[in-house]
C-alpha cells in the first residue's frame, strides 16, 4: 500500500506540471499588450510604459522564458518581485480590484464552509438511498427511489434553487439567501470575534456565539438542501446499480449459505465491495463543492469562488478566470490522490497492484 501512494505521489509534480502549461497555453491567446494588462491594476495610457510592462514580465521574450517567468516571477534592479505563481502572486483581478490571490483567499473559507456542511448530506444520504433501493429490487422504496431520481436529474440546479427560496424564504420566511444577517456580520467583523480558522461556522462555536453559528448555518440549509437533491439522485443510480451488481456474486450467495443475516451480508459483504464506484463520484463532488458551484452561490447569493467566478466571466475578467482554473486544477489534484489512496483502503486489490 506504502509503495502505492508513493507511485501517486510522483505524479502529482507532474500533474501540476501540465496543469500550469494548459493554463500558461491560455495566455498565448492575447497579445502581449493584452497579457500586460492583466498584471496591474490601472492600465497605462501612453505607449511607452505599456513598453515597461512588457519588459518588466518578460512578455516579448521566447516562450520558455515568458513560462519561467510567469511561474517565478521576475526581480527588478531593487530587488522586488514581480509576477510568479509559485509566489502567490496570480495577476489583479477587475472585477473585485484586489488581487485574484487575495480574491481566492477571500472567497474559499466560505467555499470550504459550505463544502463541509454538505459533503455529509450529499454523500451520506445518497448512499443509504441507492442501497435501500437495490436491497428492495422492484420493491415500492425502489420504484420511489427511481421516481426520486429522475426528477432530481431532470430539473436543473437553479429550477430547485428558485423553488426552494420560493418556498422558504419568500412564503414562510424560515431560510435566508446569502451569508450572513447584517448584525451577525458586524459581529463576525468586529474585533472581539477571533478568528480560529476563517470557516465562520466553526469560529462561531469556538467563540461560544451559537446565536451566530445557527444565523450561517440557517444561510447555508438551502444551498445544502439544492445540492445533496441533485446529488442524491447521481448517487442513488450509482450506488444502487454497483449493489446490484454485488448481490449477484457468488461470495454473497456463501455468505447467506452461511446463515449469516440479512444485515450481515448486505453491510459487511456487499455494501463495502460495492463502494469502489462510489467512492469515485464522491472524489469529483468534493472537488465540485470545493471548486465552487457557480449556479447554486450564484441563485442564492452566496459568496464563495462559485459566484465569484460567475461574474468575472460575465465581465470577461480573463485572468481571474485563469486564476480559479488553476486553483480548480489543484484542488483537482490533491482530491484524485485523496481518492486513490481511498481506493487503496477499501479494495485490496489495488493495494497489491
Amino acid at each position: 500500500m506504502v509503495t502505492f501512494i508513493i507511485r501517486r505521489l510522483l505524479l502529482v509534480p507532474v500533474l501540476l506540471f501540465g496543469v500550469t502549461v494548459l493554463i500558461f497555453a491560455m495566455l498565448q491567446l492575447l497579445s502581449p499588450i493584452e497579457r500586460s494588462a492583466l498584471y496591474v491594476k490601472d492600465f497605462p495610457k501612453n505607449e511607452k510604459a505599456v513598453d515597461g510592462i512588457i519588459k518588466l514580465y518578460g512578455l516579448d521574450q521566447p516562450l520558455y522564458v515568458q513560462y519561467w517567468r510567469w511561474l517565478v516571477g521576475t526581480v527588478d534592479t531593487v530587488g522586488v518581485r514581480h509576477g510568479g505563481i509559485l509566489y502567490g502572486d496570480l495577476g489583479y483581478s477587475r472585477t473585485s480590484s484586489i488581487p485574484v490571490a487575495e480574491l481566492i483567499a477571500n472567497r474559499f473559507p466560505n467555499t470550504l464552509d459550505l463544502t463541509l456542511w454538505a459533503v455529509g448530506p450529499v454523500i451520506l444520504v445518497g448512499i443509504w438511498l441507492g442501497v435501500q433501493a437495490a436491497v428492495h429490487q422492484n420493491g415500492f422504496i425502489d420504484q420511489a427511489a427511481r421516481v426520486f431520481s429522475i426528477v432530481g436529474t431532470s430539473f436543473p440546479t437553479f429550477v430547485f434553487g428558485l423553488l426552494f427560496i420560493l418556498i422558504f424564504y419568500a412564503t414562510l420566511h424560515w431560510l435566508p439567501p446569502g451569508r450572513l444577517a447584517d448584525e451577525y456580520m458586524q459581529v463576525v467583523n468586529s474585533d472581539a470575534f477571533r478568528h480560529y480558522t476563517t470557516l465562520i461556522t466553526i469560529d462561531a462555536l469556538l467563540n461560544g456565539r451559537f446565536d451566530v453559528f445557527w444565523d450561517a448555518l440557517k444561510h447555508m440549509l438551502l444551498p445544502i438542501l439544492t445540492l445533496s437533491y441533485i446529488s442524491w439522485a447521481t448517487f442513488l443510480r450509482v450506488t444502487r446499480s454497483s449493489m446490484l451488481e454485488t448481490l449477484r456474486m457468488e461470495y454473497v450467495t456463501t455468505a447467506r449459505a452461511k446463515g449469516l443475516s440479512e444485515h450481515d451480508v448486505i453491510y459487511k459483504h456487499a455494501q463495502p465491495n460495492a463502494m469502489i464506484p462510489v467512492v469515485t463520484l464522491a472524489g469529483f463532488s468534493v472537488v465540485s463543492l470545493l471548486g465552487g458551484v457557480v449556479i447554486t452561490e450564484t441563485v442564492f447569493n452566496f459568496p464563495g469562488i462559485g459566484s465569484a467566478a460567475a461574474r468575472a466571466a460575465t465581465q470577461l475578467d480573463v485572468v481571474t478566470m485563469l486564476g480559479f482554473a488553476l486553483f480548480n486544477g489543484l484542488i483537482l489534484i490533491v482530491s484524485n490522490l485523496a481518492v486513490d489512496i481511498l481506493y487503496a483502503v477499501v479494495d485490496p486489490r489495488v493495494r497489491l497492484s
